[in-house]
């Protein structure tokens, strides 16, 4: 597998684009729509933190973060990263994602992890993407699953939340050889022609 580089990835009006010091303020706006930080088991940032939350993002080995921007708008509206890259097992994960609460239930989620599984597995040469989420975070699990993605397991005790509890974490993936299907799937629901 490739290892991934910075890349600027779009589709249906939003925009993936390699995350950076000038989507400060727009990330915070994002932040506050839902005050999402005050969700225990989200990695969003609170208003004062978004500097730090990016260059965390920007100096984690083996992350690659992106901004999600409304075309239509030029919004930031969200977050999301592959990280966990392990190019010699070509295996990667999408995490760290999170929108602005009135993009919920929308097609952003869906449009933005059509565009990083295809990149994965059709660019970079990927085997395996997966995912991992909080055990009480039931909307994410059930978008993962929405996706076509395979619960792995779960991981008891694996890491502290924000308000200093432990989470048990939820994993999913995708393997090579079950990218067709889904990305068939996705692409209907998405309105696009594969």
């Amino acid at each position: 597998m490739n290892t991934p580089q910075p890349v600027t990835l779009s589709l249906n009006g939003i925009r993936l684009e390699p995350l950076g010091m000038q989507h400060e303020h727009g990330l915070r706006e994002a932040a506050a729509d839902g005050e999402l930080w005050q969700l225990v088991f989200t990695s969003v940032p609170e208003p004062h933190e978004t500097a730090a939350y990016i260059q965390t993002a920007l100096h984690t080995p083996n992350r690659l973060a992106f901004a999600v921007i409304d075309e239509g708008s030029g919004k930031v509206i969200g977050s999301t990263s592959y990280h966990d890259i392990i190019p010699t097992a070509a295996r990667l994960e999408i995490g760290y994602t999170w929108y602005a609460q009135s993009y919920w239930r929308s097609r952003v989620n869906t449009t933005c992890k059509y565009l990083l599984l295809s990149h994965a597995f059709d660019t970079l040469g990927a085997q395996t993407v997966g995912w991992r989420t909080d055990n009480l975070n039931t909307r994410s699990q059930q978008a993962i699953e929405r996706l076509g993605a395979k619960k792995d397991g779960v991981i008891r005790g694996q890491q502290a939340r924000r308000d200093g509890s432990v989470r048990d974490t939820v994993m999913y993936s995708v393997i090579r050889a079950e990218w067709p299907q889904i990305k068939e799937k996705l692409a209907a629901r998405l309105g696009l022609a594969v």
